[in-house]
């Protein structure tokens, strides 16, 4: 859904395609950067932990955008810095998620568990643009900042 709000949002502040385009490369850069730092984080600290911390620190950065937006106070570099800040969080989160299933789930299920948290994350990914274009159309780009 950010990625849609963003993109959408980014539309309006900037006519420019090199800045539309940055929204994609602030959103991908840092999964570049931190996936394998963030497979030894999570390998490191107590995932539970890090998962709630990454969950708080969506909520704050995501509230600010949320309520810049809806202001209109965003500009073409803050929604870039915020793109990337989300992203950030991910790229966190990402290598934890993965990680924590086997410590959920019986040995048993494990299997299935890791099929289903796929098909979680695949129809996330289908259905999320959808709701977020929804979103967007009937009460504005501050609705999906995340």
């Amino acid at each position: 859904m950010h990625d849609v709000g963003a993109g959408w949002l980014m539309t309006s502040l900037s006519s420019s395609p090199s800045m539309v385009a940055l929204v994609e490369a602030a959103d991908s850069l840092p999964v570049m950067l931190l996936a394998m730092p963030a497979g030894a984080l999570a390998d490191i600290v107590d995932r539970r932990r890090l998962l709630i911390g990454v969950q708080i620190y969506f909520l704050f950065v995501v509230s600010a955008l949320a309520m810049l937006t809806w202001l209109e106070l965003t500009t073409p570099w803050a929604l870039l810095g915020f793109t990337f800040a989300v992203a950030v969080g991910t790229a966190l989160a990402m290598p934890a998620w993965a990680a924590v299933i086997p410590e959920l789930v019986p040995r048993d299920d494990l299997q299935s568990a890791i099929a289903l948290g796929s098909i979680a994350i695949n129809v996330s990914r289908a259905i999320g643009p959808a709701i977020a274009g929804v979103l967007v159309a009937q009460w504005g780009r501050g609705w999906c900042s995340r």
